[in-house]
């Protein structure tokens, strides 16, 4: 008799461990699946948040911050009709913001170029001007060439403004343009405006009376 409740006992033991076993690996599954459902719920809403206000200008983010943002909610997959929507037109702005950034820098790039020029071109002028020899003064000149489309590119020369209207000395080249300062060892014009073509080549020189 005393073995058999024994034997009862260890039965009814061995199904306690079990159902509490059981009990405890489903709560642990129960737990692991509510935790990815809460940090699901944080990441779109997070992602909603952040896109709308990149949408609405309302954050400090450089470009390159919003661009590095979009990047991490895309990483995250998060598969939500809202937030596909969201970052379409986020994508959209930021890609008209970088071209507008990229256009802003090759301007700013170009006025630098340009200036550089200039204070080339002036500097040249009286190099030639100033030349000790007629050898050294064509070699100025085929060095200030490189800079021009082609030898013919015109040269305007202003010789008078009057009320916004510029009157004009009979136009010339730039190669006719040099020779003259060589021979007359002087440069009495200075730069007013230039044009370029596709390839930063100047295609069209406008000189000023000092």
């Amino acid at each position: 008799m005393k073995n058999r409740i024994t034997t009862v006992i260890m039965v009814l033991l061995a199904v306690f461990v079990t159902l509490g076993g059981t009990t405890s690996c489903k709560s642990k599954k129960q737990l692991a699946k509510e935790a990815a459902e809460a940090e699901y719920k944080s990441r779109v809403e997070q992602a909603v948040k952040d896109l709308n206000a990149i949408l609405d200008d309302e954050t400090l983010w450089t470009l390159e911050e919003k661009e590095a943002r979009v990047q991490t909610i895309k990483d995250w997959n998060l598969q939500n009709a809202e937030v596909d929507d969201l970052l379409f037109q986020v994508e959209k702005k930021l890609a008209r913001e970088r071209a507008q950034k990229e256009e802003e820098e090759r301007n700013k790039n170009q006025q630098v170029e340009q200036k550089s020029v200039n204070e080339t071109l002036e500097s040249n002028f009286g190099s030639i001007a100033r030349a000790g020899s007629t050898s050294q003064a064509n070699r100025l000149i085929n060095e200030t060439l490189g800079l021009f489309e082609s030898a013919n590119t015109p040269v305007l020369i202003i010789i008078k403004q009057n009320a916004g209207f510029n009157d004009y000395d009979r136009p010339t080249t730039i190669e006719n343009y040099l020779n003259y300062v060589k021979d007359q060892k002087k440069a009495t014009e200075k730069i007013f405006d230039i044009k370029y073509n596709a390839n930063g080549k100047i295609n069209e020189l406008e000189l000023i009376k000092k």
